[in-house]
């Protein structure tokens, strides 16, 4: 009829909180937070699942409940261990609410799962996300867990907690005749409508009469006949806890729709049953049951949420409020000085002397200190002394505790002095008990309740509970528990109490690991990697600094906490650096691609890392703060050196008109002017390329007056192209008046062919007309043909790129076009003895040694399936070598020796050796993996 009565609400829910197409950096998988100060656990809401975790605590909040499950070993419900076995008997439900109470005791997180358990009820996830009436709940969870415990000890579990009877009825006027018909219940489900409390809506149903007369006569069986008759009903049989649902919802017949009684409904926190049932000859306390749980429901009828305020019957919790604000009625000025409120032996004394019976009770001493001094016994002493009982205790030279500890008084002829004494003495203990009781406070003898929300627990007055009386937000499950029942010393604030042995071994390896998470986490969340760039190990050239060996020799990696402060970071690189002499200046560096450049200094040394924004992958720059090599070093990103493509036409080409593009490096705050300069160059027109220009690119001429402006000013970055122009001959521009190429400049075809086959020739050089589409092939046949060379070289020749220092590069595939290969037209091209590489080969360059001479290297063809070991052995073959102590480097974009390939058993190709490539031969045996 209801429907979807108890759907979530999730109508606050903001989303923001979901991500919109943002690419974040992963993190490590956070681990559960630890428990808050309450020191109890909440239950994480699977979707819609408050209903489910109410009812949990509140069972779990059940000792008698708790402690009877877990009395039931796994000789009788099994192991879930085993569940998956088709002949193990294991009885899941149990098993798996022994665990969840657990877990609630004792494993230190926020919130428990209840994933595994909803599992066992066979719920699917759609079910977890829907949500259902508690009280419904409470009657399913009972059946299926008394199915479940049917042929164990535990059969009778619910029957004997939770089952009660009530007798209907039914006594004719006339014979006197009583008929009777006995029924069971679990829960006591009473009337809000047109009812204004709990006594009421049990008065109604178990004391007041319904009367058959006139029109409404009832059959007697006995009288055989209508007669006047009296129906009425009493509660036979009260269980030790009773639950009473309320029935805060129903259906509007007249305006045909649902709606939520709202109306003030009150309940008792101790409520005598004597008056409606059918015994009434015991003594009171037979009746009497206390208030422990309720369970509150929030918004309308048409969506909601569930919350419990819970009695923390044992006092496992830890019950004093964070926020405990009061204003003094004494200032603290009235008092003799500030020292006597620092001593609470003078206060408390003080205190006790101005009652008239010289006895209080300890909580009402708590009020009154606060009162005295404006501050709580928990916020002013409870870290250094412990807590108030505690420290009565242990002061009993001065105060009298009665048995219970629930009252003080101040005992005769005692001396504040000698007590002082004892006190300075005993300031030790008094922080070993606070460390070892963390959950006991000054209030053990109040009543502790709780506000249990999904994953939040907070603590409340006893008072709070009238606030649920009335409204959207109101109480709907009330539990109660019988008054006689006591609780054996020993349960008290003793989490681990009457838990199985294999659950409390469970639960302290779980804690164990669950603090090595937070450590690995906390590690890993706050250390970050710091490239260090070690100062010695540099040199300046080119506008940049390079290593002077090699990258791996002069960055060392280093993982900080960046909650540590600067001084901190610089005491371990000194620390780790031992050679180092003399100041140590902290730089932020990157790379650029001329190389690496110092940007800023780091200052303040009691800062942390944090509050530099030092970033994760940060590259420090580790030196003297002036030079390196001897060069004093520009710093910051004024100058930062830019890498420029610089094109001009090379010396003596005039007949074929040969651009020339070098990269050159120049400060970002020098003049362009310097470009000149640089390049030896009396002067000229520079142009500046635009990419984005339509119709492809055009060249933009700088006016002579900006070539005073800087490189940044102009609008050059790193990758910017600058063309210079001889300014003396307009016919030999390289553009047209539109800045685009000129046609017989841009339109080259023709690659230049070298004869190096050491064969005498009319022709030691000819050009082979082509386009980027030409194969490799017929330039070196028609090469061969120009240079009336033998017909035989056409099966045992290849052709190789000469590059603009005069070396030859790694010989072209003759299937590959111009444009595969990756060659330009107006290159020079080396025709030379021998073929050129299969494509399941590799051409390679090796020398000897890491201070190689330039054209001293040696060439090799070799197979990419090649063991580095092999290709190591071929090559010590080739230099004459004998031997075992060599090993391979490869060498860098630096021309210097690399990291060394240690797997000596992996192929070329798996090392993603390419040709063209230079390895060294380093004398020097690798130490195995």
């Amino acid at each position: 009829m209801f429907g979807d009565l108890f759907e979530e609400d999730y109508s606050s829910v903001s989303n923001n909180q979901y991500g919109k197409g943002k690419k974040l950096k992963a993190k490590p998988l956070e681990p559960p937070a630890p428990r808050e100060f309450t020191n109890l656990s909440g239950i994480r809401n699977q979707g819609g699942t408050c209903y489910l975790n109410s009812l949990l605590q509140t069972l779990h909040f059940t000792p008698e409940f708790r402690e009877a499950l877990f009395s039931l070993g796994p000789e009788e419900l099994g192991s879930l261990e085993e569940k998956d076995n088709p002949d193990a008997k294991v009885r899941i439900i149990p098993l798996q609410l022994q665990r969840l109470f657990a877990q609630l005791l004792l494993l230190d997180q926020e919130a428990a799962s209840t994933a595994d358990l909803t599992d066992s009820f066979g719920w699917t996830s759609n079910e977890e996300m829907r949500q259902h009436d508690v009280q419904e709940l409470n009657r399913i969870l009972f059946s299926a867990l008394e199915t479940s415990l049917v042929g164990t000890s535990g059969h009778d579990l619910i029957n004997r907690l939770y089952h009660g009877t009530i007798v209907n009825q039914i006594v004719c006027k006339e014979c006197k005749n009583v008929s009777e018909k006995q029924e069971d219940f679990l829960d006591l489900t009473v009337a809000v409508k047109n009812v204004t409390s709990l006594e009421d809506a049990l008065w109604n149903m178990y004391v007041e009469e319904e009367v058959f007369d006139c029109d409404n006569l009832y059959h007697c069986g006995t009288c055989d006949r209508l007669v006047k008759a009296a129906k009425s009903a009493k509660l036979r049989k009260l269980p030790p806890f009773l639950t009473v649902s309320l029935l805060r919802f129903n259906f509007d017949f007249v305006k045909c729709e649902r709606y939520k009684e709202t109306s003030c409904y009150t309940f008792p926190l101790r409520i005598n049953l004597k008056p409606f049932c059918e015994q009434s000859e015991l003594d009171d306390l037979e009746y009497m049951y206390d208030l422990f749980s309720v369970i509150i429901h929030k918004g309308g009828c048409y969506g909601g949420h569930y919350h419990v305020y819970i009695k923390d019957v044992d006092h496992l919790g830890n019950w004093q409020f964070q926020e405990e604000k009061s204003k003094p009625d004494v200032n603290l000025k009235d008092l003799h000085n500030e020292e006597e409120t620092d001593d609470p032996l003078m206060i408390l004394k003080a205190i006790l002397s101005q009652e008239e019976s010289n006895l209080i009770l300890v909580d009402l001493l708590g009020q009154k200190l606060l009162k005295k001094i404006g501050i709580s016994w928990n916020k002013k002493y409870r870290k250094q002394y412990g807590p108030l009982r505690k420290f009565l205790q242990l002061h009993s030279q001065i105060f009298l505790l009665s048995s219970d500890e629930s009252t003080v008084s101040l005992l005769k002829n005692s001396s504040l002095q000698a007590e002082s004494d004892f006190q300075r003495k005993d300031q030790q203990i008094f922080k070993t008990i606070t460390s070892e009781s963390p959950g006991l406070n000054d209030r053990t003898s109040c009543s502790h309740w709780f506000d249990i929300n999904d994953s939040k627990v907070q603590p409340i007055e006893e008072k709070d509970i009238e606030q649920q009386f009335q409204g959207k937000e109101s109480a709907y499950m009330l539990f109660y528990r019988k008054s006689q029942l006591e609780r054996p010393p020993e349960a008290r604030a003793n989490p681990r109490y009457r838990v199985p042995c294999h659950l409390l071994n469970e639960m302290d390896a779980a804690n164990i690991e669950l603090q090595t998470k937070r450590a690995e986490y906390d590690s890993t969340n706050n250390n970050f990697e710091l490239h260090l760039h070690l100062g010695p190990h540099y040199h300046f050239f080119n506008g940049a600094l390079h290593p002077v060996v090699s990258q791996t020799e002069s960055v060392w990696d280093l993982t900080f906490d960046k909650r540590k402060t600067l001084g901190d970071l610089r005491q371990s690189i000194f620390q780790l650096l031992e050679f180092w002499e003399g100041d140590m200046v902290l730089s932020v560096a990157k790379f650029v691609p001329a190389g690496l450049h110092v940007y800023q200094t780091l200052d303040g040394d009691d800062l942390t890392l944090c509050d530099l924004e030092i970033a994760d992958e940060e590259d420090i720059f580790v030196w003297n703060g002036v030079e390196v090599g001897g060069i004093q070093i520009p710093t910051g990103s004024d100058c930062e050196p830019l890498l420029l493509n610089v094109l001009h036409l090379a010396t003596g080409s005039e007949e074929y008109r040969q651009l020339v593009e070098s990269p050159q490096v120049f400060p970002a705050n020098a003049e362009v002017g310097t470009v000149f300069t640089a390049l030896a160059m009396p002067g000229g027109v520079l142009f500046t390329s635009n990419t984005e220009s339509v119709g492809g690119e055009s060249w933009t001429a700088i006016p002579k007056e900006d070539l005073k402006k800087t490189f940044r000013e102009q609008g050059l970055r790193n990758g910017s192209s600058i063309l210079i122009q001889d300014s003396s001959n307009d016919n030999n521009s390289l553009l047209t008046k539109q800045g685009k190429w000129n046609t017989n400049v841009n339109e080259v075809d023709w690659v230049q062919v070298n004869n190096l086959c050491q064969l005498e020739s009319e022709e030691e050089q000819v050009k082979i007309s082509a386009t980027v589409n030409t194969v490799v092939f017929d330039i070196r046949i028609k090469a061969i043909k120009e240079l009336k060379l033998m017909k035989e070289l056409a099966e045992n020749s290849c052709l190789r790129p000469i590059d603009r220092n005069g070396k030859l590069l790694c010989p072209v595939p003759d299937s590959y076009t111009l444009k595969e290969a990756e060659l330009k037209m107006g290159s020079s091209l080396g025709l030379c003895p021998g073929r050129a590489p299969t494509s399941s080969q590799l051409f390679l360059f090796f020398a000897m040694g890491s201070d190689m001479q330039p054209g001293s290297e040696m060439e090799i063809i070799v197979e990419e399936t090649i063991s580095v070991r092999e290709c190591l052995k071929t090559m010590l073959e080739k230099f004459g070598l004998p031997g075992d102590t060599w090993h391979l480097r490869k060498m860098d974009w630096c021309y210097e020796a690399g990291e060394p390939l240690c797997e000596e058993d992996a192929t070329l190709k798996e090392l993603m050796i390419c040709s063209g490539d230079t390895l060294l031969l380093t004398e020097g045996k690798l130490l195995p993996p």
